[in-house]
């Protein structure tokens, strides 16, 4: 099997498990608050993350080197970033969360305009243009001149996640770590954060099996596994444009899971919106693969 077809099974198998994130989110959400399910979604992560960097031999290097780039890095991911990205699939069905969550990649587009110094061509602005008015479609569930959303902060914290992400990887582009080490560490910062806020708020309550599962389940498989596998396909690929693709796969199999597990009815205006989102960045994408 060549490097090619390695990188777009690697690519596949992370994409199939972000497909079942957001009903897990969903699932976890019904019975935890969403600083109980980042606490035990980051520590199994943590766990993971720290048992393959033992196993790589990386360990020395990873107590040595990097911690002041884990110092801020650790507080935006996971800390900041899956608070609000969990407060947003708490107030919000999850179809119209992971809708909005997936314009982070044109958000990333003009957030490197101020801080990169790049520039914004025609195609990024009618991508922009075209992904957004997805996103207003949603936010007013169809009722798109009407300005009265179902749940204003729900809407504003998904956006917002959005610019977190975005900023984040724009901040990391100059990030020497090895991938796994940087995630390891930026979890070692977190942990003890959201660990102090827990315990300054509600502390963590046992909500049975279920619950735990599911909290497991999104530490172990959208923060770990589905973060090596995505690693491993971008680093095999010949040319990105070949796995980023396959990212377009996930939200319609999320809208399934919703409605098969968690019962969520599929809303015409999210249909509606995700595919103006997906067009906005399938615009973006097709000028990507056309520079390279």
């Amino acid at each position: 099997m060549n490097q090619d077809r390695q990188a777009i099974l690697f690519g596949l198998g992370a994409v199939a498990l972000w497909s079942t994130v957001a009903t897990a989110f969903k699932v976890a959400l019904a019975w935890m608050s969403p600083l109980e399910l980042m606490w035990l979604a980051a520590l199994v992560s943590w766990a993971l993350m720290g048992a393959l960097v033992i196993k790589q031999g990386n360990i020395a290097t990873a107590l040595r080197n990097g911690w002041k780039t884990a110092a801020w890095a650790g507080l935006m991911n996971p800390v900041a970033y899956y608070l609000v990205l969990f407060a947003a699939y708490d107030r919000l069905p999850g179809q119209e969360a992971m809708a909005l969550n997936y314009t982070w990649a044109l958000a990333m587009a003009f957030l490197a305009v101020p801080l990169l110094g790049q520039r914004l061509t025609r195609m990024d602005i009618v991508a922009g243009l075209v992904a957004y008015a997805g996103v207003w479609v949603i936010a007013t569930r169809g009722a798109v001149f009407n300005v009265s959303f179902a749940d204003p902060l729900g809407v504003v914290l998904a956006l917002a996640s959005t610019l977190l992400w975005a900023l984040y990887w724009l901040l990391n582009a100059r990030d020497r770590r090895p991938p796994l080490v940087g995630q390891w560490q930026n979890f070692s910062v977190g942990l003890p954060v959201l660990t102090l806020l827990l315990l300054l708020g509600p502390g963590y309550q046992w909500h049975g099996w279920p619950a735990f599962g599911a909290g497991v389940y999104v530490g172990l498989f959208e923060m770990g596994v589905a973060f090596i596998l995505w690693q491993l396909a971008v680093h095999k690929v010949s040319r990105t444009a070949k796995v980023s693709n396959l990212i377009f796969l996930s939200p319609p199999v999320s809208l399934l899971l919703l409605f098969l597990v968690v019962g969520e009815p599929i809303l015409p205006s999210t249909l509606i919106g995700l595919v103006l989102i997906l067009l906005g960045l399938g615009l973006q994408q097709v000028q990507k693969s056309e520079r390279f």
